[in-house]
């Protein structure tokens, strides 16, 4: 997950993780790569459009 500089740090994000993944700590977000599904709840919650996928590879 990429996280763009004008990002609030709101914590939207993170209360829509169905898999609680997401923390919001003071000016970042920490996610948990491992087990995210890429199912991108946040990535449409967020309401600045601060976050977006990483390139697949």
């Amino acid at each position: 997950m990429l996280v763009k500089e004008f990002c609030m740090y709101c914590g939207e994000c993170a209360g829509v993780c169905p898999r609680n993944l997401i923390e919001i700590g003071e000016n970042r977000l920490k996610f948990n790569k491992k087990d995210c599904k890429k199912c991108k709840i946040c990535i449409n919650a967020c309401p600045v459009g601060a976050l977006e996928n990483e390139a697949e590879t």
